[in-house]
């Protein structure tokens, strides 16, 4: 039984590390790129885009960490993944 009670306390603590990342996020005010805005990105975490026309302009996301190891999220506009290469 004491087997049992360990395992799911070993299971519970597992599953509540890997939400952290989820939970910093909902916390963090996501900043609107414009030109000239700095970024300080040390690491991309995740990188998401709105479904959109076949190709054209969508709103993007990015959430990262910053060189402190803060989480920041960055919204901006670019071409869909769908667009075709050089044009």
């Amino acid at each position: 039984m004491k087997r049992i009670a360990l395992y799911a306390a070993g299971l519970f603590a597992a599953l509540n590390i890997a939400t952290l990342p989820a939970h910093a996020e909902s916390n963090v005010q996501a900043q609107t790129y414009s030109y000239g805005t700095h970024l300080d990105i040390q690491k991309v975490l995740s990188m998401t885009e709105d479904a959109g026309p076949a190709c054209g302009v969508v709103n993007a996301r990015m959430t990262y960490l910053d060189s402190e190891g803060r989480t920041q999220i960055l919204d901006y506009r670019k071409f869909a993944n769908n667009c075709n290469d050089g044009n």
